[in-house]
């Protein structure tokens, strides 16, 4: 199997091109009747994690030749690609689901990503900078899991902006995996200012053009993440 295209993403650090690329490249590779057993479902399930794949969203139309393409293919395959496609941001929970039960045996790298994708569908904020850090990653993943939690850390940062004036130390280190020091100096970087006594911090909203239309779906996720936030 040719991996080519996925190992210079890697290497070029475009992780956001690596899980269409191993998508698209598996559902080749099943058509073809070919092996998976060596397939890296490791790399493919945290592509699907750094670009936040894990929650359901609407129904994406199903390509007009899907079931042509889809033809001969085992029956777990064809689930996983009709749930990447049919539930399009459920794609690494649908992944996990159809990976072999002795790939996510013998691999615990696998194992890890998946801890890391079990710590985001519960929301549990610390849990994913604990299974991020707590694992020895092998060379080939381990800059990938360095830039899947920056990247993580810059979208929580961003709800906090947004569900917040005012905020304590306490919590933003929680929430941002870091000591209060380390949190304090992030949040001050970002324009935020400290009441030291009180250690709490006031937050400085992003400016937002006039014109920019609220979109009702962006408002109902921002709510329900505020939600999760506070309980």
């Amino acid at each position: 199997m040719d991996l080519a295209a996925v190992h210079a993403a890697l290497a070029g650090k475009s992780y956001s091109a690596v899980a269409p690329l191993c998508d698209d490249l598996f559902l080749q590779a099943a058509s073809r009747g070919a092996a998976t057993d060596d397939w890296p479902y490791a790399v493919h399930l945290l592509a699907h994690l750094y670009l936040n794949d894990l929650y359901a969203a609407i129904c994406s139309p199903l390509p007009s030749d899907f079931w042509t393409r889809a033809s001969g293919i085992n029956g777990v395959c064809v689930f996983w690609v009709y749930g990447c496609l049919c539930v399009s941001r459920n794609s690494a929970r649908f992944l996990w689901k159809s990976t072999p039960q002795e790939a996510k045996d013998a691999r615990p790298e696998l194992a890890a990503v998946w801890k890391i994708g079990q710590c985001l569908w519960n929301r549990d904020y610390a849990g994913v900078y604990t299974a991020a850090q707590g694992f020895e990653w092998s060379p080939e993943i381990a800059d990938f899991v360095a830039a899947f939690l920056e990247s993580y850390r810059k979208r929580i940062f961003q709800l906090l902006t947004s569900a917040y004036s005012t905020i304590s130390v306490a919590y933003v280190a929680h929430f941002m995996g870091m000591n209060e020091e380390d949190a304090t100096n992030y949040a001050m970087q970002n324009g935020w200012s400290l009441d030291a006594a009180a250690k709490m911090l006031t937050v400085v909203k992003p400016k937002v053009k006039t014109n920019q239309k609220l979109d009702a779906s962006k408002l109902q996720r921002l709510t329900e993440c505020v939600f999760h936030l506070e309980h």
